[in-house]
């Protein structure tokens, strides 16, 4: 007996002498400032990880990370083209909320920089394609190209990444004008705004933020594509909204910036003063915060090692947001290579920060010669082969169990879009749709009308859109019960039902809607007015009338007709013209100018191809497509909020030098094209840096863009090219356009 026991005593030791041991980060956070009543913790680090740049959560917690660790490994950015990323999935093997295990998921990548979990697969980006794999115990199958003009090649600060399923189906990207879903395994690509730079998020309604560099955070009035229905038809109200115009940064050190040497860029202590490099906002979703934290945007500045916090108010026809402290912000740190670049929600519901950890990550292209000796005498450039992924959670708020999302039945995931965090509400949405559960639609249909749970309301909804269990009738129900919110998602919907059949019912329901006198809903009717006087005019027409009279100093009102009425332009356009109060209205002026568009064959840059397809031979086409369209769209007509338009420009007429001068050494507002003046916080960096680019490359660009944005093609020869490389501004860096003009009386 003894010695059966000292046999299992023995066996015992062993076993747990052979318990594995897991390496987790040590890394000190003491140079890490965070808000009080917050904690930060290091989540993972190198060596499980190298230069993250996006990530996402599957059910089990884990954490889907890409690395882009091709960009800037040193100051002249060589071996971008090399494929040295990977997809890489971050375990908690002993399960004490830190990551201690890495798996290669994908490797050999050139620059990965988006992915996202969804349709029970991987969608990754992975210039120029988008891709799409099933996933069998953690490896890729069944590889499928979504698209494979998803990323053309050029600069990676201006290709398109984010992939974010939003709460209609759809799945979104910053700098990108198309969106993409899956349906019954077929592929869906359809074209909608372009918004932003770098990362992309959405609130509780399904609304859009995003940010470009230079302002940090952008975003959307109205559901997303309510506004580009009608081809012809270019909104400037509503969407590519700047939400705050307060773009203060409060570091906590001098950090190196690109444009330091500007006057204004930085104060009297060196401290940066206004955002250079805003990226990854989010809008905080998780339910594990404060109460006045829900729906807060949070933005990256990686450029100073911060990350700041809006607040949002929300009305009927807008959204407003304002910074949510002067002289201080929610994370900043010392540690010039803190690199926060995106954020996400996690299971937890808690913020998950995205450090990218590089020294240098100002893409060669537009490295300036000031910060480029700044990086090399700080050495900023050795910073490489690092990762890092923080997590910040409230300290009142106790760690709450992460569910299994996959392993739940089909009335358990019903629950869960009731659930205090998004993440859970949004994941749950897309298992029930993708497992297409049609044994919940009466308990989906309850939730839809119940009002007293207003968030698993616009879910539910979403879920019987995705399982094609809707009707005009439930939406009617819906309609008239819900709340604005609830009524004005309804009102989009029901669009798919528009029918004469369905003529009467409409015209009663939206009459009750009207006489509940409110602005959301009246917004959303606006734009679905249009659609449904292609059935009959005589009965949605005056609708129209009431609407822009109501609305008449609020443009994104008109702007929301016109959207919806491509089908009745014509008729709409004559008719407004017989009214006194709306022939001289801004509606009238804006159908007009549709009906113009479409008579010409002048789509919304968004629906263009037209361009791409006449020049596409061409390298000054091709150039032009990889490095100015993203900022002035590919039909030259320039992207509101971002860059002025290349068509109708004095620049691209008449005055060449001056355009050689702008391409080469860059520009600085304020300017003035076609009479507009354009921001001057806005800047376009040189070319002349770019050691890709060669004198007759410029020289093609400029051939390109006179021919197809002027009437008068023309073109500068590679000989005067190199001669406008030297003839510099009178810092040496971007032209004003007060120099460009003294330029043209020499």
């Amino acid at each position: 007996m003894r010695l059966l026991f000292c046999f299992f005593l023995s066996l015992s030791i062993t076993i747990i002498s052979c318990k594995p041991s897991y390496d987790e980060p040590r890394i000190s956070l003491e140079d890490y400032t965070v808000e009080d009543g917050f904690d930060l913790e290091m989540v993972a680090s190198e060596p499980l990880l190298t230069a993250p740049v996006a990530i996402d959560f599957d059910s089990k917690g884990r954490i889907w990370v890409a690395e882009m660790t091709g960009f800037m490994v040193n100051l002249e950015g060589d071996g971008e083209d090399l494929p040295s990323g990977s997809i890489k999935i971050l375990e908690d093997l002993d399960e004490d909320g830190i990551m201690d295990h890495a798996k290669t998921f994908l490797d050999s990548l050139v620059m990965p920089r988006a992915l996202a979990l969804v349709y029970g697969g991987l969608l990754y980006a992975e210039s120029p394609n988008l891709w799409f794999v099933e996933i069998e115990n953690d490896k890729p199958v069944n590889r499928v190209l979504v698209d494979s003009l998803y990323a053309t090649v050029g600069n990676p600060e201006h290709q398109p990444n984010g992939l974010m399923m939003n709460l209609d189906n759809w799945i979104y990207n910053a700098k990108s004008n198309f969106r993409y879903q899956r349906t019954n395994g077929v592929w869906k690509k359809e074209p909608t705004t372009q918004r932003g730079q770098w990362g992309i998020s959405h609130d509780n309604f399904g609304r859009l933020y995003y940010n470009n560099n230079s302002t940090q955070l952008l975003g959307d009035h109205i559901l997303p594509n309510r506004l580009v229905r009608n081809k012809y038809f270019v909104p400037k109200k509503g969407v590519d909204e700047t939400l705050t115009k307060d773009q203060r940064v409060y570091p906590l050190h001098a950090a190196s910036v690109n444009r330091g040497y500007e006057e204004g860029v930085l104060n009297q202590d060196s401290l940066l003063v206004n955002v250079t490099a805003a990226c990854g906002p989010l809008v905080y979703r998780g339910g594990m915060f404060p109460e006045d934290y829900d729906q807060n945007v949070f933005v990256c500045v990686p450029e100073v090692n911060l990350i700041k916090r809006n607040i949002l108010s929300f009305y009927g026809d807008r959204v407003e947001a304002k910074q949510a402290w002067q002289g201080k912000e929610f994370l900043a740190s010392t540690d010039e290579g803190f690199r926060p670049v995106n954020l996400a929600t996690g299971p937890d519901g808690n913020m998950y920060v995205v450090d990218m950890h590089r020294g240098v990550i100002q893409h060669y292209a537009f490295l300036s010669p000031y910060l480029k000796k700044i990086s090399a005498q700080k050495k900023l450039d050795t910073i490489l082969d690092y990762g890092r992924i923080l997590r910040v959670r409230s300290k009142d708020k106790p760690a709450r169990s992460i569910p299994d999302l996959e392993t739940l039945s089909g009335f358990q995931l019903v629950a869960s879009l009731k659930d205090a965090n998004g993440w859970v509400r949004d994941r749950a949405q897309q298992y029930l749709i993708h497992k297409n559960n049609k044994e919940t639609l009466p308990e989906l249909k309850e939730m839809a009308l119940d009002n007293t749970s207003p968030l698993a309301q616009m879910h539910a909804l979403y879920v019987l859109k995705g399982l094609n269990a809707l009707s005009f009738d439930f939406l009617q129900e819906l309609a008239q019960s819900g709340d604005p919110e609830a009524a004005s998602h309804a009102i989009v919907l029901m669009e798919e039902y528009a029918s004469d059949k369905n003529v009467p019912k409409a015209k009663d329901l939206f009459a009750e809607l009207l006489n509940r006198n409110e602005p959301m809903l009246d917004l959303y009717l606006s734009t679905t007015m249009g659609i449904w006087a292609k059935y009959d005019q005589e009965v949605f027409f005056p609708i129209i009338y009431d609407l822009a009279n109501k609305y008449s100093d609020k443009k994104i009102y008109q702007e929301a007709i016109v959207s919806g009425s491509e089908d009745v332009l014509t008729v709409l356009d004559s008719q407004l013209g017989q009214f006194n109060k709306l022939k001289d209205s801004d509606l009238a002026s804006l159908t007009t100018e549709s009906v113009e568009r479409k008579r010409n064959d002048k789509p919304n840059y968004i629906y263009s191809t037209k361009i791409a397809r006449a020049d596409s031979r061409t390298n000054g086409a091709i150039l032009f497509r990889q490095i100015c369209a993203s900022c002035h769209s590919s039909s030259g007509e320039g992207i509101h909020g971002l860059a002025p338009p290349l068509v109708g420009s004095e620049y691209i007429s008449t005055h060449l030098e001056q355009l050689g001068l702008i391409i080469l050494h860059g520009l600085k507002g304020p300017l003035k094209i076609k009479g507009e003046l354009y921001d001057e916080n806005h800047q376009m960096p040189g070319l002349k840096y770019n050691k890709n680019l060669s004198d007759k490359d410029i020289s093609d660009i400029i051939s390109y863009v006179t021919n197809a944005f002027s009437v008068n093609p023309k073109g500068l020869k590679p000989e005067k090219i190199k001669e406008l490389r030297d003839v510099k501004s009178k810092d040496g860096m971007e032209y004003t356009e007060e120099e460009l003009y003294e330029h043209i009386g020499k």
